[in-house]
């Protein structure tokens, strides 16, 4: 029983307490960025119903794209988030309302508060 126990403890010695992460785990600001991906999606929507004419914020997640250089499961994966953004809003107005408006207002804040927070915390 007593080789029984050494046995084990050795082998939990040999074991690492925190498994090494693969290298395509999450960063930990990816979360973050996805949030800001979808945040232009709804934008780029949201802003061209309301009288924007332009790319301006497809620009702005190309960007970020541009930045990141992501591999390509993570660039579909900002690209999914983007569109789950314009989605979102696609299927809910088909003109500019105050509502509209009011959610653009929500999401440049967002985006704005997304971008400092991110560059504050992970920038260098």
């Amino acid at each position: 029983m007593r080789r029984a126990s050494y046995l084990i403890i050795a082998f939990l010695a040999l074991v690492p307490a925190d498994p090494v992460r693969s290298a395509a785990a999450e960063a930990p600001f990816d979360p973050g960025l996805m949030r800001l991906a979808e945040v232009l999606g709804s934008l780029h929507f949201l802003r061209n119903l309301c009288g924007e004419t332009g790319n301006r914020w497809r620009e702005q997640m190309e960007k970020l794209l541009e930045a990141e250089k992501p591999e390509p499961e993570r660039r579909a994966q900002f690209i999914a988030s983007f569109n789950r953004g314009y989605r979102s809003f696609e299927g809910t107005y088909t003109g500019c309302t105050a509502s509209a408006t009011e959610a653009i207002g929500r999401y440049v804040k967002e985006g704005e508060k997304l971008s400092r927070e991110i560059t504050t915390r992970f920038g260098n």
